[in-house]
């Protein structure tokens, strides 16, 4: 089976919340075998999912049958995306290809029907690599906040499963008390987050606790800032425990380099080296391989982790590989003597905010359509700058831009400009939008 799950003990907890639920391995297995019984055909199913044990159970046990192919999402997912995902990809009848394990959305919630096509080798590909750089044992309880329908997250599970670890999960706030007694009682051994779970836990004075069971701290979900990256650096090899910074994209199941501990403060901001069994690599604009350090080009991943493409109808679902283990990331990198690689910039109009990639077009196309102005979307991981050319709507842009992306307000600043600058070709200007919120007059 998936992962080798059925090799581990039955009675084994595969998963622990902390409203006190758990699922034993021998669990999953019954439940896919159940579903292999019930389902001669394979089938999609969109699944709604919350930081529970029972959503892992679903989950998983529907990856391991091989016979229903998910498409994972927030329970909390808006009610006109999830009409738009059901309608596109919902018909009954449509074929599937025999190795599609599952969809995640390439975007957060933006309301895009473009989906990752993952299939059974990326996710044992991604527990093997995982599991293996880690080092992740038997005996190994991590915390996962992450959510469920998020890259990262589900790839804490494939990576803590391949091992027949316990995985103590939980949606509580990281201000909750619950929260906390569930780390300490349940003695977790790691906390895996992206840099806003990071700057909360600054927040809470984190490196004043006594957690002797936590032994590794591990961040991924895009740049963290410098200062907070080396406040935690040196908290753990202060106190004896492992710091380790990731990269990837859900393209390539979650992961693709990683940070060794050993570098955490001598090469801060850098992502590392390749996983265990995969490989990075620089092309510059013609296409030929890079090969001298401190050379910018465009990063380049290959690995069985590489996904197989993407899904934009139900059609789509029936492809094959389209990637072949290989991938342009869409980031400028350049490595050093080490061959540690230190990302520079994006090719690509996303963001990755709190963790989550927000499509910058896609988010112009929300506010277009709730907002009726013009818009055009610009920004850093920190701050998406989002220039409008009606100061009536200001607030109302800001206001649809949370709802759909449920990301925090503060990730969007509204300027307002007398007009998007653009070309003859009505193409939009990025780069002269701040000259021309300089000349904005009230």
């Amino acid at each position: 089976m998936l992962l080798g799950i059925d090799q581990i003990e039955a009675s084994r907890i595969a998963v622990l919340d902390s409203e006190g639920n758990r699922v034993t391995y021998g669990e999953i297995v019954t439940e896919a075998l159940r579903i292999r019984e019930q389902y001669t055909e394979r089938e999609f199913r969109i699944v709604l999912v919350e930081n529970t044990a029972q959503s892992v159970l679903e989950v998983m046990a529907m990856l391991v049958s091989e016979r229903l192919v998910p498409l994972i999402l927030n329970s909390k997912t808006e009610a006109s995306l999830l009409q738009t995902l059901t309608d596109t990809y919902g018909q009954t009848g449509t074929a599937i290809h025999p190795q599609l394990s599952h969809l995640l959305p390439t975007s957060g919630s933006t309301g895009s029907p473009k989906l990752v096509r993952h299939c059974y080798d990326n996710i044992e590909a991604a527990g093997l690599n995982i599991s293996t750089f880690f080092e992740l044992q038997p005996t190994d309880r991590p915390l996962m906040v992450l959510p469920l329908y998020y890259t990262m997250g589900l790839s804490m599970i494939f990576s803590h499963f391949k091992v027949g670890a316990t995985v103590l999960i939980t949606g509580r706030n990281m201000t909750d008390k619950v929260f906390w007694d569930f780390i300490k009682n349940e003695h977790a051994t790691s906390f895996t987050g992206v840099p806003y779970s990071y700057q909360i836990l600054q927040l809470m004075r984190f490196t004043r606790m006594d957690l002797p069971d936590l032994e590794l701290l591990t961040q991924g979900g895009g740049k963290m800032p410098r200062d907070l990256n080396i406040l935690f650096a040196e908290y753990c090899r202060d106190h004896g425990k492992r710091w380790i910074a990731t990269y990837g994209q859900s393209e390539c199941t979650a992961r693709m380099a990683y940070l060794p501990a050993k570098w955490a403060l001598d090469k801060v901001g850098s992502i590392g080296v390749a996983v265990p069994n995969g490989e990075l690599s620089l092309v510059d604009e013609a296409g030929q391989v890079i090969t001298t350090p401190h050379t910018e080009g465009e990063m380049c991943y290959r690995g069985k982790n590489v996904t197989m493409g993407y899904a934009r109808c139900a059609q789509d679902l029936l492809l094959g590989d389209e990637r072949h283990g290989f991938i342009h990331t869409g980031d400028l990198a350049y490595f050093d003597e080490d061959g540690c690689y230190y990302i520079v910039g994006r090719m690509g109009r996303f963001l990755k905010l709190f963790g989550m990639r927000v499509g910058l077009d896609e988010c112009e196309q929300i506010v277009t359509s709730e907002c009726q102005t013009e818009v055009a979307c610009v920004g850093t991981d920190e701050k998406m700058m989002v220039y409008i050319t009606d100061e009536n709507k200001r607030d109302a842009v800001k206001q649809v831009l949370v709802e759909k992306t449920h990301i925090v307000a503060t990730s969007f600043e509204i300027r307002v400009i007398n007009e998007i600058p653009k070309n003859e070709a009505g193409k939009k200007l990025y780069k002269r939008l701040e000259d021309a919120a300089l000349q904005f007059k009230d």
